[in-house]
């Protein structure tokens, strides 16, 4: 039996490898490498960015809440999450695709100057290393478990190691086509898998499972505690999760590289604003599935707490369920799903790192010009240079501690702020100039690094008064407020920029 789902791991990693070459063509140009020379399907797109955006750790982590306190909080979520989306779409994507860009900070460079554009990009990739390889260290610890119960021992280092020899091969090769067409066989698996457990829970809980669920809350959309202090603190609160959520989604997906380059492979405006809206319903779908799944484990498991039936955290509960309660071949599949996930995330990472050192800072600091071709070659070479430091980090994380990995987790909270305020610098304060955007940048990233690591409220949970941290949510806005404020009254000390002098044609005609 355990050789039966090593088999399928086996078949469908090599699968994932051969088709992502198959599909991803011949790549001659920069602009192919990149962003697939702005050919690819607006659906493809979407589903890109739901798998980019989609971690191991959510696969597993959103049973686990529903099972637990959060319901179908997550769905209440996506909802801010689709109002992002949709003002990103509207007023940030006609700036990308208009100016013919392969990187969102090309637009700071376009607006402020070079020096602001690779402060943006260095930052990006720093992040985006911190960020994607603890997520790769972090998705190793249940694929390790997961793989002990088909027979199959493997290290945390080798488990690394081997994500990310098969994920290069196809990235390193096959560019952006490569990682989107990939993205979207894995989507498919891993939410097939839900479904699949979805159907035999239903089958084992009944109807009346169902209603003994909804009872006890297990399909709770919203947060309706209003309290100042749970506002704050914590992402389900109501209105944390649709303002919080969207001002989130905004920096996320409107200015962090990692999202806008797929954005950025559409073929028009119109089809860039369907992905990106579309994204954002079908994150509500999906976390909605898995929801699903969590609150049918309840049933399935008579309402036990995980303690109860021998887990260490909920999180463990869906992949506990893959192995013990679903035939065999078919555990396997999902567990091929589970790697999926994990190989969608890093090849994401991977492709819009090595798209941001070219032509964010490659290209706008040489002295002079750069052919395609080499920046092609060299595109090509950073993507390997990323997935080795990549690896490397990771595995410096197998001898640390769950802070680490949350300290880690948390430079997004004061970045994102600083990345989207520059954006709005540039657009509502015409009078600002590239100094000016720059002390605000810095200034925003030190205020925020206090704040994520210093800043804590009180709160009341059960009789009991802990301290929490600000919601993620909540970081976004109070870092473009921060990037605004300096911004603008760092310009008012300089003279106003004179206004650019109309082209040629248009003064003949005056």
């Amino acid at each position: 039996m355990h050789a039966l789902n090593v088999g399928v791991i086996v078949v469908y990693l090599v699968v994932v490898a051969w088709i992502g070459l198959r599909l991803s063509g011949r790549q001659r140009s920069t602009a192919e490498y990149f962003v697939g020379a702005g050919r690819m399907p607006w659906w493809t797109v979407c589903f890109s960015v739901v798998a980019t955006e989609t971690s191991v750790l959510t696969v597993i982590s959103i049973p686990g809440g529903a099972y637990t306190d959060q319901g179908f909080g997550n769905v209440e979520l996506a909802f801010g999450y689709i109002i992002g989306r949709t003002v990103v779409a509207l007023a940030l994507i006609p700036l990308y695709k208009r100016g013919g860009f392969v990187s969102a900070y090309e637009y700071l460079r376009q607006r402020f100057g070079r020096y602001l554009q690779g402060v943006a990009a260095v930052t990006f990739v720093i992040t985006r290393l911190l960020a994607e390889g603890v997520r790769l260290f972090a998705s190793a610890i249940p694929i390790k478990l997961l793989l002990s119960e088909f027979g199959v021992t493997l290290g945390y280092d080798v488990i690394i190691v081997t994500l990310t020899l098969l994920t290069v091969v196809y990235t390193h090769l096959g560019g952006i086509r490569a990682v989107i067409w990939t993205d979207v066989l894995q989507l498919g698996l891993y939410l097939l898998g839900a479904l699949i457990a979805i159907g035999v829970l239903t089958g084992h809980v009944g109807a009346a499972g169902w209603s003994d669920a909804l009872r006890h809350g297990k399909f709770r959309l919203f947060d309706t505690d209003f309290g100042l202090a749970h506002i704050l603190t914590s992402s389900f609160a109501l209105p944390t999760a649709i303002i919080g959520g969207a001002l989130f989604t905004m920096a996320s997906h409107g200015s962090d590289q990692l999202i806008v380059q797929r954005i950025l492979a559409t073929r028009s405006i119109r089809d860039s604003r369907r992905a990106m809206i579309a994204s954002g319903v079908f994150v509500a779908v999906q976390f909605a599935a898995f929801s699903l799944v969590g609150a049918l484990l309840w049933a399935y498991n008579g309402g036990r707490s995980p303690a109860q039936l021998g887990l260490s955290s909920a999180d463990g509960l869906y992949p506990d369920f893959m192995l013990h309660g679903l035939p065999v071949v078919i555990s396997g599949l999902l567990v091929a799903g589970i790697l999926g996930a994990a190989m969608g995330s890093l090849s994401a990472a991977l492709n819009s790192m090595a798209n941001s050192t070219v032509a964010d800072i490659v290209r706008g600091f040489a002295r002079r010009p750069v052919s395609d071709a080499a920046m092609l070659r060299l595109g090509r070479g950073m993507t390997l240079v990323w997935a080795v430091l990549m690896a490397l980090f990771a595995m410096g994380f197998s001898t640390t501690t769950g802070n680490v990995y949350l300290t880690a987790l948390a430079i997004a909270g004061y970045t994102y702020g600083a990345l989207l305020g520059a954006f709005l610098l540039g657009r509502l304060v015409r009078r600002a100039n590239q100094f000016d955007a720059i002390v605000a940048f810095l200034a925003t990233v030190i205020v925020m690094a206090f704040v994520v690591r210093v800043v804590a409220i009180e709160v009341t949970v059960a009789g009991t008064v802990t301290e929490r941290g600000i919601a993620a949510q909540w970081l976004v806005p109070l870092g473009v407020a921060v990037t605004l404020v300096v911004g603008g009254v760092s310009s008012r000390f300089h003279p106003a920029p004179e206004p650019a002098p109309p082209p040629e044609s248009v003064r003949a005609v005056v």
